[in-house]
């Protein structure tokens, strides 16, 4: 074969040698051999450049008349230029190696085909070289970032940008399932969706139902260490952080005590429901509660009842179908609820069930307590298609309810927005009265009649503002309103010490057993001191606590029994007697009524109405009597207007009455003209 022909096959089957598995060591060994046919030196060798560059290093040594398949030897450069023909090896652009023949001495001893046939063994050297550094770089990266990657608290795979094709997955995405499951619909709508993906790489939330758990995926495009176009898909478990979100969303939204939503909550909500209500042209309820006498319980119980108390109310009101998710508390004993369009024409029947959950006790640490409200309503957007607006509308309907006795439900009308203007001057002028002495405030009395000698018995203490600003106003006008803001207790003590200084006045000027009755308002009865507070207005007035009688409401009377008993019990060991006063206006069992260390009962004027038509009325009365008389009591009727109520209660055994028939109120100098003048001295009132 000819020199050509041997160098062509020799080339062909080194070339064919890239292909070949083994070490670099190997396959580089085997083409100093092959290339050794060519050759005929019997010596090749491959030497690598020291660190220093002065100097180079045999690392594969081919010497075809020695048994070592690999002698390493050092030597100078000077000494390899002179005794063989090298040539360079480049890697990553730098001198690396160099590829030597030698055994025939000089350069000139080669051929120009041999020269340039080792030129072309050397370029395959280099490139199996730069193969082999390549791929261990490779390599070495990949298990590098493998490692990384695998350590992250996250499930990670990287997939072909474009046919999702998957490169990598760490250990949390091949082995959690959770984070499997979610990794895989999330990648489905990455490679589904068809809009921009700048809009899919927006970090997905999703929701694991069969963990529970809430993960975040991210995805993210980059070049991967071959070169490859990917995208890296992360999934992180964020429950935690959903969990805190939700708390915050929640301490924002709901009132902590009860757990309704709150104010805040409650006008974003009212506005969405307003605007959707105007643009389908629809209407929707607001209604406003505020709890009657609330501050009684909570200042003379104590705040953990009323705590309690409004957390029984707000789960009643969610108990209540159809607003649920529509009750809120607005502060304090208020409340509202929203009726939507939806449930609009369902208002009259969520009304009654409102109101009938108000008309039972609550269970406040094992005793029931009776708390009623008042109600208002306005409708949106009719009255008004403002948030705040409506609200404010319904809180003066409400307050309507309340000053017309309590317990009461009404529509906002617009009459009513004249009487919030009232009422703030109201408002303003009685604080201004009680702060300057409560001198504004006048007492009269209204005289309560022996039936039997049509002569007045005692009187009635019953309280009147003679106010500078706004001129005289009866107690309908202002005490609903001086019980809504808390000021009673300060007229209530007035009025008591004013009667006790009448009494005493009547008694040392020649009515020694006249007695006059005084309203003890709920707040005044559930004050800790109530007991030594009396004392002190006694001792100060010098009365005779035995011709004072103090008047208590049902609605306290019926409220924590053991409570009242012990109240009632402090008040009779100060010597007045007592008084149950509108019996019948509550929810009152003769149990209670056997129960009460009792001097009387006044029957409260709504069973005298119609009284001489109306025969569950008469036999009412006559239950009392006959009550009264097994339990030593006295029955005093109020309201009576007439000749012919009169006549019939007298027939049905009652002891006093008290109304227009006999007096109206008046003040005390003419109540002693029209009253007392004439009377006999000695009166035989309960004794």
């Amino acid at each position: 074969m000819d020199s050509l022909k041997l160098k062509d096959k020799v080339l062909s089957e080194i070339v064919q040698m890239l292909e070949l598995e083994g070490t670099f060591t190997e396959v580089v060994y085997n083409i100093l051999k092959k290339s050794d046919e060519y050759l005929n030196t019997g010596n090749a060798s491959l030497m690598q450049i020291s660190e220093d560059g002065k100097s180079v290093g045999t690392i594969i040594d081919y010497k075809s008349k020695m048994d070592s398949d690999n002698v390493q030897s050092v030597f100078s450069a000077d000494e390899c230029g002179s005794a063989c023909v090298t040539m360079p090896i480049y890697i990553n652009e730098t001198l690396a190696m160099y590829y030597a023949v030698s055994g025939r001495g000089a350069e000139e001893n080669y051929s120009k085909e041999q020269l340039q046939f080792m030129k072309d063994v050397a370029k395959l050297i280099q490139s199996i070289a730069q193969t082999k550094v390549t791929r261990n770089s490779l390599l070495s990266s990949y298990e590098v970032l493998r490692e990384i990657l695998s350590s992250i608290d996250a499930g990670i795979i990287v997939c072909n940008r474009y046919d999702g094709t998957v490169f990598f997955e760490n250990d949390m995405a091949r082995d959690t399932q959770e984070i499997r499951r979610t990794i895989k619909e999330c990648l489905e709508i990455y490679f589904s969706r068809q809009e921009s993906r700048d809009e899919v790489k927006r970090p997905i939330e999703h929701y694991d139902a069969e963990s529970g758990l809430w993960f975040e995926t991210k995805f993210a495009d980059m070049t991967w260490i071959d070169g490859s176009k990917v995208v890296v898909c992360t999934t992180n478990d964020i429950t935690q952080k959903k969990k805190n979100q939700q708390k915050i969303e929640y301490q924002a939204h709901n009132d902590f005590l009860t757990g309704l939503y709150n104010r805040m909550k409650c006008e974003s909500d009212l506005r969405m429901i307003i605007k959707s209500a105007m643009t389908d042209g629809l209407k929707g309820l607001l209604l406003f509660i505020d709890l009657d006498d609330f501050k009684q319980i909570n200042d003379g119980l104590g705040h953990e009842y009323g705590d309690v108390l409004l957390q029984q109310i707000a789960a009643g009101l969610q108990g209540v179908p159809g607003i649920r998710n529509h009750c809120y508390r607005m502060g304090g004993d208020e409340f509202v609820i929203i009726m939507t369009p939806e449930i609009y024409n369902d208002r009259e029947r969520i009304i009654k069930n409102i109101i009938a959950m108000f008309n039972k006790p609550w269970n406040l640490m094992e005793t029931e307590y009776y708390c009623t409200m008042s109600m208002g309503a306005a409708i949106f957007p009719t009255d008004s298609a403002d948030v705040h607006g409506i609200i404010r509308l319904a809180d003066i309907a409400m307050y309507e309810s309340k000053k017309t006795g309590k317990n009461r439900f009404s529509y906002y009308d617009n009459s009513q927005n004249r009487n919030t203007i009232k009422r703030l001057d109201i408002e303003s002028n009685m604080r201004q009265a009680i702060a300057n002495e409560i001198n504004e405030f006048v007492v009269f009395y209204q005289p309560v009649v022996d039936v039997k000698t049509q002569r007045t018995a005692s009187c009635e203490a019953l309280v009147r503002w003679n106010s500078k600003a706004l001129g005289f106003m009866g107690p309908g006008d202002f005490i609903p309103l001086a019980e809504y803001l808390g000021l009673i207790t300060s007229i209530g003590d007035y009025v008591l010490e004013t009667a006790c200084r009448q009494c005493r006045y009547w008694n040392d000027n020649g009515y020694p057993d006249f007695r006059i009755n005084v309203n003890l308002s709920v707040v005044q009865l559930l004050q800790k001191d109530v007991v030594d507070n009396v004392s002190r207005i006694m001792e100060k007035t010098g009365v005779n606590p035995a011709n004072i009688v103090l008047e208590i409401t049902e609605s306290f009377a019926i409220n924590d029994m053991e409570r009242v008993l012990g109240i009632i019990k402090g008040l009779k060991r100060l010597g007045p007697k007592i008084a149950l006063d509108d019996f019948g206006t509550g929810y009152s069992s003769l149990n209670y009524i056997k129960q009460l260390p009792l001097d009387i009962i006044k029957v409260d004027k709504t069973f005298i109405d119609g009284i001489t038509e109306d025969e569950y009325a008469q036999a009412f009365i006559r239950l009392i009597v006959e009550l009264s008389n097994t339990i030593d009591t006295k029955i005093v009727v109020e309201g009576v207007e007439t000749q012919e109520q009169f006549e019939l209660l007298k027939s049905l055994g009652v002891n006093y009455i008290q109304g227009y028939y006999f007096g109206k109120p008046v003040m005390a100098s003419e109540f002693e003209i029209k009253n007392l003048k004439g009377r006999m001295k000695k009166n035989d009132y309960f004794n």
